[in-house]
């Protein structure tokens, strides 16, 4: 399946100068979005993981779905202030900004392997402020997998330095 048919691209959002790569027209096709969850289930299973973590908020609906077709817990990595119980944060900085993720302290267990999901990966700051996370509650992120690799930005080849394997469905430019 040719997954550039279903991401739509919006120039100048959030802000002048951003190409924003938009999933939601993959979530509105039953056919792109289960072709999706299937693509990234099976890569997941290759690598014997013990947990799905997804980024807010698109994540969630990409690792949710795939934790429920492999019958694997989900971890939610949210934005500051709105996880309910104890909690790590960790800064990090995005392509047009700064922004802080949080993780329940007790949501991983020590050298649990996890898998982690988002829609798209630009820089890797955010990917990267999410592996920071899951180390501070005791798990091994093995794997980032997301639908979108923009590609210009490194993000990528960021997590690959840093030890992760790194694989998404679709390479676009990001400008």
């Amino acid at each position: 399946m040719n997954l550039n048919k279903y991401i739509r691209s919006i120039p100048n959002y959030p802000k002048k100068g951003i190409l924003f790569r938009d999933v939601t027209t993959i979530f509105n096709n039953p056919h792109a979005f289960k072709y999706c969850i299937n693509r990234i289930s099976k890569i997941c299973k290759k690598k014997k993981i013990s947990k799905i973590a997804g980024i807010e908020a698109r994540g969630f609906i990409i690792g949710a779905a795939v934790a429920f077709k492999l019958n694997l817990p989900f971890v939610p990595i949210r934005k500051k202030g709105k996880l309910p119980f104890k909690k790590y944060a960790q800064k990090y900085k995005l392509e047009y900004g700064l922004d802080t993720l949080e993780i329940h302290k007790d949501s991983i267990k020590k050298n649990e392997k996890i898998a982690l999901v988002d829609d798209l990966i630009a820089t890797g700051g955010t990917a990267m402020a999410s592996k920071k996370l899951i180390i501070k509650v005791g798990g091994s992120l093995k794997l980032f997998v997301s639908i979108i690799d923009l590609k210009d930005f490194g993000g990528s080849n960021n997590l690959r330095k840093a030890r992760v394997d790194a694989v998404s469905l679709v390479k676009l430019p990001g400008h």
